[in-house]
């Protein structure tokens, strides 16, 4: 029998967003530790083809309806055979599903991972499947605990994002700002995110509107809702200052060509990955105020912060922001240096790996992180 223990992550999602970015990271980093691992998840999902790409072993179930027997069937025939030391959950169906199977096969852990800032229909999966709860952000523990989560299970772990990868670079934002045309006169005002109607994007587009016309507006990612936001962009008549970039997978190269950062996202977000990644770059940032991206704002020097859909409010923040969009190195090397300590990629593998010890699941000789 192979001693080194295996997790396995489980998702119901077919998309590519972050809850997705987050499962394939952390299978990536325990991979890189020694860990098995392995996934499960339904056919045709975005997930399995880039966990593929990676190597890593990927098993089929169909997670579409927690009253599909057969899924049932399968789900528990398959955790019998590969015998996980861990089975960690994400989204609704799923968690139910294979929390309630690595139960009764004694699963040594058994985690779900809770993304969203949203209330839950109830609290028996929480309590009686899950030894932990990995919540994104405070508020989303706060919020569980509100609905009769036990707190003794909750921990907050947000998705930890790469440092290194995601830094300044004047080479970046002169080769970005050349490909789109973007002047040195020109304020570049940038929002990095999936296409989400939450993510509040024609918020966006209505400030735009408002904006001396040296003001270019740019959203890098695609999603479903592409077509909406570019209705909006010809309805408010600023298609010749808004940059649809589409998805990109360089996203590190984008953030160095924006002057101004604004972060639009109004509910059910927890602390958005692309939100931390803009952080590391110390850009001036105007954000809405969903309750986990406040959680993070200590560490932030250069900000303000605004009420979703108060146009008037946007306009004097970006004019506010823009008076001083000179970079002071020693301030940004601050805020690096704050916001990696708490939410860095290597900080997330760390307090997981110690989560995972403290459960008795570890490599035998595996160095304890410091």
């Amino acid at each position: 029998m192979n001693s080194v223990p295996l997790i396995i992550h489980t998702d119901w999602s077919r998309s590519w967003g972050g809850q997705e970015i987050r499962t394939l990271t952390e299978l990536r980093e325990m991979k890189k530790l020694g860990f098995r691992v392995a996934m499960i998840v339904r056919d045709d999902s975005e997930l399995a083809r880039r966990g593929q790409q990676e190597g890593i072993p990927v098993h089929f179930v169909d997670f579409s309806s927690k009253f599909n027997l057969t899924a049932w069937r399968d789900l528990y025939i398959l955790i019998r055979r590969l015998k996980p030391a861990v089975v960690n959950t994400h989204s609704s169906e799923d968690s139910w599903m294979a929390g309630c199977v690595a139960k009764v096969c004694r699963v040594s852990l058994i985690i779900k991972t809770r993304h969203v800032l949203a209330s839950i229909s109830s609290s028996f999966s929480y309590n009686v499947f899950f030894d932990v709860i990995f919540s994104c952000s405070e508020s989303i523990g706060k919020q569980l605990v509100e609905q009769g989560v036990a707190s003794a299970k909750i921990i907050v772990q947000s998705t930890g994002i790469d440092e290194e990868r995601f830094q300044y670079s004047e080479s970046d934002r002169q080769k970005i700002r050349k490909r789109y045309n973007i002047s040195e006169q020109d304020i570049l005002v940038g929002n990095i995110a999936f296409l989400r109607t939450y993510k509040g994007h024609d918020f966006i587009v209505r400030t735009a509107a408002t904006m001396p016309d040296n003001y270019k507006f740019m959203i890098v990612g695609g999603g479903y809702g592409l077509s909406l936001l570019q209705e909006e962009i010809a309805r408010v008549g600023v298609e010749d200052r808004f940059i649809l970039t589409g998805h990109r997978e360089d996203p590190e190269h984008y953030f160095s060509a924006m002057d101004i950062i604004f972060f639009s996202s109004y509910e059910t977000e927890g602390i958005s990955q692309s939100f931390i990644q803009g952080l590391l770059y110390g850009i001036p940032l105007l954000t809405c105020r969903p309750p986990s991206i406040m959680e993070t704002l200590g560490s932030v020097h250069t900000y303000r912060d605004i009420d979703h859909g108060d146009v008037d409010a946007a306009h004097q923040g970006l004019l506010d922001l823009s008076r001083n969009l000179q970079r002071n190195e020693a301030v940004v090397t601050s805020q690096r240096q704050a916001v990696a300590e708490k939410y860095g990629l290597k900080k997330m593998v760390e307090n997981i790996a110690r989560v995972y010890r403290e459960h008795g699941v570890s490599i035998p000789h595996l160095p304890i992180p410091e």
